[in-house]
């Protein structure tokens, strides 16, 4: 039946219906919805039009707090796995791994939205409103960086209690499935982060500049350096050692 041709609600019984399904949660909001997920505050993050000293600052503001939120995640997450593989439980330790991979491909992904503003229009009206705000400063990211260290002690724990070596986890794969998995998580994850850097260092020299001095006097090229930098080096260097033993073994 068409809407048009619908019987109308009495008035009665919408009352009634707007009475049943009124906000129950308690906080701010003309919904449930918008009290659970608090968005009267959540909203009012954002400098409002009339405070803003140019129009990208919407743009740069809503890209970094919702890095900031999926970076939250990210290491809740990966603390919560470290804390699994400390209890040797692999098979949960692995579904919070692919959260925090996403989560690093997403707050990467973003950052495409930085690139849509104009040099210019960065340097002359963004830039000058952010204080010494700077890109290493990222609460979210240094609490990824923090984080990964101990989930990669919890992993070559869990190894050696096995009596297993790196090339022992990647060479006996059949039977050693559930750590082969894991060490390709590990290293996944290093890569996403990897990726991250070299995403931002890109969106940074489009923007102001590779020669460029940043806001708390830091060379742009110092992000090259952390580039190489890699949180599972083990995890890198076994693929030389495999390449080498099957060179050796097919000899």
């Amino acid at each position: 039946m068409s809407a048009q041709y619908a019987p109308a609600v009495p008035r009665k019984e919408q009352t009634g219906l707007e009475d049943e399904l009124k906000p129950i949660l308690p906080g701010a909001g003309a919904s449930d919805y918008e009290r659970y997920l608090r968005t009267d505050e959540l909203l009012a993050l954002q400098k409002p039009a009339e405070e803003r000293a140019h129009h990208d600052e919407l743009l740069f503001q809503v890209v970094h707090q919702s890095s900031e939120l999926w970076l939250k995640l990210a290491w809740n997450e990966i603390k919560t796995a470290t804390g699994h593989l400390q209890a040797g439980e692999i098979a949960p330790a692995l579904r919070l791994l692919r959260r925090s991979v996403l989560c690093l491909k997403l707050s990467t992904n973003q950052l495409d939205m930085l690139e849509l503003m104009s040099p210019w229009e960065y340097t002359s009206g963004v830039r000058p409103v952010l204080g010494h705000g700077s890109g290493f400063d990222p609460p979210g990211w240094n609490a990824v960086r923090r984080a990964l260290p101990d989930l990669g002690a919890a992993f070559h724990e869990l190894r050696r209690s096995r009596g297993l070596s790196l090339v022992d986890v990647y060479r006996r794969r059949g039977e050693l499935d559930d750590l082969y998995e894991l060490a390709e998580a590990l290293t996944e994850l290093d890569e996403r982060a990897t990726v991250w850097r070299i995403r931002h260092l890109k969106v940074v020299e489009r923007i102001i500049g590779g020669e460029a001095i940043g806001t708390q006097g830091t060379p742009v090229e110092l992000l090259v350096g952390l580039i190489r930098r890699k949180f599972f080096p083990e995890l890198w260097s076994v693929r030389n050692e495999l390449t080498e033993l099957a060179k050796l073994e097919s000899g």
